[in-house]
């Protein structure tokens, strides 16, 4: 599901962001071109959040929602292993982008990228701090717990209400959301490219271990 504007508004008189967001139109890009699959390591709008080596012979792209079950659920059971086993290693480097399947994934992820201010380091450990915390914040009041969350990670009040009412971010997370869904044929979350080949789904350890090996022997 894409973030239209109808879907936008909607939920922000639902979630209580509305005090916080500005209500102007998304501005999606305009349809992207068919491009190979080499190119989804490649960053759109917003700068790519990765581990790992920028030559590492492996790169695995993850496209997820902040508030998506399945997701959070890799992120505490699969990715541990992965960073360890390849990531810390040198072996893979691994990106992760936002593709939020309802305001409140999209009010998560413009947190994170506020937070981090660039470092990808910080917005692995928010992003997994949001997940551990999912079903607090996407539950519960979303904007007092984000706000929280942002106090905590040294953000004053103020900054967390500048970011979740940052529109350009907004339209730099819906535009690259358009493109994955567009380009990449992204339609749920998780979805994962390993050097360019969709894996979609919450996919075990062994799985991916199974796919990375080869690869590394090539």
């Amino acid at each position: 599901m894409i973030i239209t504007r109808r879907a936008f508004t909607t939920m922000l008189s639902l979630t209580g962001l509305a005090a916080l967001a500005g209500l102007s139109p998304l501005r999606f890009v305009s349809e992207a071109m068919a491009q190979a699959a080499a190119d989804v390591a490649k960053p759109v709008s917003l700068p790519d959040m990765a581990l790992g080596p920028n030559d590492a012979a492996v790169t695995i792209t993850e496209y997820a929602s902040m508030t998506c079950p399945h997701c959070a659920a890799f992120n505490e059971q699969v990715f541990p292993k992965i960073k360890k086993e390849y990531i810390d290693t040198g072996k893979v480097r691994y990106i992760f982008r936002e593709f939020p399947l309802d305001i409140k994934a999209a009010a998560g992820s413009m947190l994170s990228r506020c937070i981090a201010n660039g470092d990808a380091s910080k917005y692995f450990a928010v992003t997994d701090m949001l997940f551990r915390q999912q079903s607090d914040w996407v539950m519960k009041n979303t904007t007092e717990t984000l706000t929280r969350i942002g106090k905590q990670a040294g953000l004053t009040q103020q900054q967390v209400e500048a970011c979740l009412k940052d529109q350009a971010l907004l339209d730099k997370i819906a535009a690259d959301q358009k493109y994955a869904s567009d380009v990449l044929k992204v339609d749920s979350t998780p979805t994962f490219f390993i050097n360019g080949e969709k894996i979609k789904g919450e996919t075990s350890f062994e799985d991916f271990a199974k796919k990375i090996n080869p690869l590394l022997k090539s």
